[in-house]
């Protein structure tokens, strides 16, 4: 019987250890995601202020 319940418990520990990877996962393909979202949204902004300012600065 309390054979039966330790194989349990070790079951329900690696599928929580499996979901806590899975969640990990999902959580960094969602910052990158964010990231990519940013950088090409900012990216051509600040390209089009550097671009501004060393044109000001060449005069």
């Amino acid at each position: 019987m309390e054979s039966n319940q330790s194989e349990q418990v070790k079951s329900v520990k690696k599928t929580e250890r499996g979901a806590s990877l899975v969640e990990y996962a999902l959580l960094v393909a969602l910052i990158a995601v964010i990231a990519i979202v940013a950088v090409r949204t900012l990216g051509t902004t600040i390209s089009t202020q550097f671009s501004s300012t060393a044109f000001q600065l060449n005069g």
